[in-house]
């Protein structure tokens, strides 16, 4: 059975629907990147799936083992976050909340499961750092490593690379195809059609029309090819 499939699914705002129905599933071990104009409703479909937001209709089920509290989710950033006053340990600590419930404290496995997933973003040297007072790259390393608290299979990105100059956007990529080569299942929302076409093994593409399937299934199709040509990708 596949991690999450998405069955019929109608995205909207008070019953006025925003795009066409979307069918498609997400394997273990896939890597999805989510393509399309600026106000298709790309950020609108994770937050469904993260059942922020309800669907107008249609199904999401998730299978293959996976559970709600193993999908980390990485926002956009804004500039109320940026300028959060607690540490990067606290931060990257309050991932684990999900599991923590009402409990004010956090338990020894919690706190290692936080210093592991600093070590994988390679952070633990800044540790005791305020939030606030890191750069663009530093801050999304501390926020994927507190997506990867809550994640253990699965990890939602809406555009992980926002703002940040080429030496960090690749640095993130990287990071991010590390865990993906660790295992863990990568759906991820961009505007870098470069980047998508590079790291995705699978593209959905939405807006007045829809396309799901492979890297290269995409690119072979009409409104895959004829969104490369818009967007001036020349491969």
């Amino acid at each position: 059975m596949a991690f999450l499939t998405i069955e019929k699914l109608v995205l909207g705002y008070e019953s006025k629907a925003i795009l066409p129905p979307l069918s498609f599933q997400v394997q273990r071990g896939d890597y999805l990147c989510i393509v399309g104009e600026n106000g298709s409703g790309k950020t609108t479909l994770i937050r469904t799936v993260l059942h922020l937001q309800p669907p107008i209709s249609g199904q999401i089920i998730m299978g293959d083992g996976l559970k709600a509290d193993e999908i980390g989710y990485l926002p956009q950033q804004t500039l109320v976050q940026r300028d959060f006053p607690a540490s990067v340990t606290e931060v990257v600590l309050s991932g684990c909340q999900g599991r923590a419930g009402f409990r004010p404290f956090y338990l020894k496995d919690e706190k290692e499961k936080a210093y592991h997933a600093m070590e994988r973003m390679h952070i633990t040297d800044l540790g005791k750092r305020c939030y606030r007072e890191l750069s663009g790259g530093q801050q999304q390393r501390v926020l994927l490593a507190r997506a990867l608290c809550a994640s253990g299979k699965l990890l939602l990105m809406d555009e992980p690379v926002s703002g940040l100059d080429p030496k960090v956007t690749c640095e993130m990529y990287d990071l991010i195809e590390e865990l993906h080569g660790q295992g863990l299942t990568v759906i991820m929302i961009s505007h870098d059609i470069a980047a998508a076409l590079r790291y995705a093994s699978h593209i959905l593409h939405i807006g007045t029309t829809v396309h799901f399937g492979t890297k290269n299934e995409y690119m072979n199709s009409d409104i895959g090819s004829n969104f490369l040509k818009e967007v001036g990708y020349d491969g």
